[in-house]
């Protein structure tokens, strides 16, 4: 169903709202959906999103009604306890609300794009029931960057701060988690992207589902959670020999930092196929109900936070993530609006295991033909050696042993639509590096946000991903 005929088909009769209480429940557990509406009731469908949508069920309740709230606010909307049934397995879950009355329209969607909307939507994680690990491999669901870019309420931590004198002295920004949106259901900050219109970025159907999707028909399973879950408990991680983050996972706590970190100390595996990673700091309330990020230094207001020094959230002005990720933003660039010319990574070390079955030799570039490299890509510092191939610097945090496995060049010229965030050493110039180190466990990062998007166009990309998954996994 086309989007237009989706939102009309969410449109008809009274509207229905809703978000969880929190993002992730334990199969077997309870679910507390908040729902607000004029219908005398409503109806919530539940489909879990994997090599295919899968209807697992339904249920209704009384509708009653409440008003929307701030960006900044607890909604405080009414309550409904939903049990997960104790088999459900663990993935990504989306309920469409709709009044009591209203059929649904198609038990069985194509794919996540399908279920895709702005309002009338809820996106929630069925974690495994204890004891947990049913797979070797946790993926991990970026609810804090998805509510980061979330406008319901009218707000989010973007933007300036000029209207906001509490948070202009502050210099921080704050965003609650109980509001619809966060992932779908609510509107989202950013340009249309051109390469795929389908859905917009900043949504789970945009990043995660695609991936998913590849994932778990490419015969893998994982565990899923959120970065909340994360942030919350430190050996949640324990057991799970890879990782995984997709798209674009911008925003971290220090506890998910931490606690990442120490699964790879630990001898974990963690693979990154995406990029922006790890680049804004956020504070989790005690409660998990909201998160704030410190952008601006005091007092200072409309600016362009990323190519400004001081900036306390900023991960690389304190504790660069390429000690983590390996790579940073602030290496690559972002190209937000419209097509961006075809660029991809001129591949080095093709004899790596990472390279196996996809043909490729030193000097082929990986990916060009449907513009790899964007919207946003990340990078290492390096230099050129003899025979001209790249190695990291670790001047900028790169950990030793870094291998960088492509290369992309990014243009100088403004005109090619590229913007750059500040950063320590202009030389060499921006450049996107996928690569891998070891360190306790392997750290493997695909540097560019639109990894996951090549997944179905592109062999050579599934077959890396094929490898990387298989072997640290």
């Amino acid at each position: 169903m086309p989007q237009a005929q989706r939102e009309a088909a969410s449109a008809a009769g009274p509207a229905v709202d809703g978000y969880p209480a929190r993002p992730s429940v334990r199969a077997g557990d309870t679910l507390r959906l908040h729902v607000s509406t004029r219908a005398a009731r409503f109806r919530a469908d539940f489909f879990r999103c994997g090599a295919r949508i899968r209807h697992l069920g339904s249920v209704q309740g009384p509708g009653r009604y409440a008003p929307p709230g701030r960006h900044d606010e607890d909604w405080r909307w009414p309550g409904h306890d939903v049990t997960v049934p104790a088999n459900w397995p663990s993935g990504v879950y989306i309920a469409v609300l709709s009044p009591a009355t209203t059929a649904l329209a198609d038990p069985a969607p194509p794919g996540a794009e399908a279920l895709d909307a702005r309002r009338s939507r809820i996106l929630f994680v069925v974690r495994p029931r204890e004891p947990a690990r049913t797979s070797r491999i946790l993926y991990k669901v970026p609810v804090f960057t998805y509510h980061a870019y979330n406008r319901s309420g009218g707000g989010c931590l973007y933007g300036s701060l000029h209207h906001d004198e509490a948070a202009l002295r502050a210099g921080t920004r704050t965003v609650s988690l109980r509001r619809p949106g966060g992932g779908i259901g609510g509107p989202v900050k950013g340009s249309p992207d051109a390469h795929d219109p389908r859905t917009p970025r900043q949504t789970f159907a945009h990043w995660d589902a695609p991936f998913i999707a590849w994932f778990e028909a490419a015969g893998f399973t994982a565990d899923y959670c959120t970065d909340l879950d994360l942030h919350e408990s430190p050996r949640l991680t324990d057991g799970y020999r890879l990782l995984i983050s997709v798209g674009h996972d911008e925003y971290w706590s220090e506890d998910v930092r931490r606690n990442v970190t120490a699964f790879r100390d630990r001898g974990g595996n963690f693979a990154l196929f995406g990029a922006n990673t790890c680049w804004w700091r956020v504070t989790v309330s005690g409660d998990g109900a909201a998160l704030r990020c410190a952008k601006y230094p005091p007092g200072v207001r409309d600016v362009d936070v990323d190519r400004l020094r001081g900036s306390p959230g900023h991960w690389w002005e304190s504790e660069p993530e390429n000690a983590l990720t390996g790579v940073s933003y602030r290496n690559g660039g972002g190209h937000w609006a419209g097509r961006r010319a075809p660029l991809g990574f001129t591949v080095q070390h093709a004899d790596h295991r990472v390279f196996a079955g996809t043909g490729l030799r030193d000097g082929d570039v990986l990916g060009a033909g449907h513009a790899l490299v964007g919207y946003e890509c990340d990078g290492a510092a390096h230099r050129r050696d003899a025979a001209h191939r790249a190695v990291a610097t670790g001047a900028d945090g790169t950990p030793a042993g870094f291998t960088i496995l492509g290369v992309a060049d990014l243009p100088a010229d403004p005109a090619a639509g590229w913007q750059f965030a500040a950063r320590e050493d202009p030389d060499p110039g921006r450049a996107a590096t996928f690569g891998l180190y070891t360190r306790g466990g392997t750290v493997f990062t695909a540097a560019a946000t639109d990894w996951a998007r090549l997944l179905p166009l592109d062999p050579q990309v599934r077959a890396i991903t094929r490898n990387v998954v298989t072997l640290l996994s």
